[in-house]
Formats: structure tokens, sequence, C-alpha cells
């Protein structure tokens, strides 16, 4: 059996080629936020991972056996709801309706995947049922989920930056003041 305790986030800084001849391996939400867990490679082999506690894997990133083989975790299609605007309602509004719609899970800290024209979160009928009274559409899909990371934590959406305070001691979560970025965060 393989094992894993090492993680490369994004697969960052590896070569193509390496990634394009690693074995796979195929993982739904629910084991991939997990720091330890037993999977099957795409080769058949059975791999056993050991991470720091609090880890969460993400497709697309690349765990690394004992032996330095590299594997690619895929995201696995699951069931989730996807939410969408209603097609109905004025364009200049739809947003604003998604906007919301994620306030509002965001409120009942559900896990959630933000896109540009959708939302998606794991099955709820409550959650759902909510999210239709607000003249959302709900539509039960089988896609990958890649929630976002929190903002003290996770590696869903990074930048590649760093923020320099200047200051010379970290800052307390929570606390926040005005800064240039010198950078733009439009994608």
């Amino acid at each position: 059996m393989q094992q894993a305790s090492k993680l490369i986030a994004g697969g960052k800084g590896l070569a193509p080629v390496l990634l394009k001849r690693a074995p796979t391996v195929e993982l739904d939400w629910d084991i991939r936020q997990k720091s330890r867990f037993d999977a099957r490679l795409s080769d058949g082999r059975a791999l056993a991972v050991f991470l720091p506690r609090g880890s969460v894997v993400r497709g697309g990133d690349v765990l690394v056996t004992a032996d330095g083989e590299l594997v690619r975790v895929i995201a696995a299609p699951q069931t989730v709801l996807r939410i969408t605007a209603c097609p109905a309602h004025p364009v200049s509004e739809q947003a604003f309706d998604l906007m919301r719609a994620a306030y509002h899970l965001g409120n009942r800290h559900v896990p959630i995947e933000l896109k540009p024209d959708h939302l998606k979160i794991e099955p709820d009928h409550v959650l759902a049922g909510m999210l239709r009274a607000m003249h959302l559409e709900v539509a039960e899909v089988s896609e990958a989920f890649e929630p976002e990371g929190g903002a003290y934590g996770g590696h869903a959406h990074a930048h590649g930056h760093v923020h320099a305070h200047g200051s010379g001691h970290d800052h307390a979560p929570g606390h926040h003041h005005d800064h240039e970025h010198g950078h733009s965060h439009d994608h």
C-alpha cells in the first residue's frame, strides 16, 4: 500500500509532463476535507493518506508518496445543489440575488462554492426550500464540489501575493485597516 503524507497545493512548481504521467485519485468533498483516509489510485493500487490535522485536499492538488511518487487529485463528481438566479428577474438584479443567497448560506456556516453565475452547496432540502422561497432556481446535479476555504485558511483561491504591513507584528483575526494592495482582484 502506498502512503502519502505530503501535499503540493495545485501541483505548484511541478512540470506538467510529470503530472500527466502521474496516477490519479478521484475523491469527493467528504473525503478531501479529512486529513487521514484510504483511497484507490487510477491504476488500482491502494493509497493511505496521512496529512497534518486540518489539511484540506483540493482538486488539482498533488499528493507525494513516501517513495516520492506523485499522485494527482481529481475532485470527483458528487450530488450538489446548483443555485442560479431566476432568469425572469432583471439581469441587473441577478447578481444581487446570488449574493443575498450566499450571505444567508454563510450565516448558516454552510460550505459553499462560489461562481460568477451560480452557487453550489451539498444537498439539503430545508436550504433548497429557503432558496426557492428567495426566487432562486435550485437543481440537483452531479458535479465536482470545491467550497471556499474560508477567510483564515484553505487555498481555494490564492492570489500569490503577500500583504506587508510593516508593523513588525502579526495582527489578530478581525483586525482590519486600509492599505494599498498594488494589484487587482478582478478576474
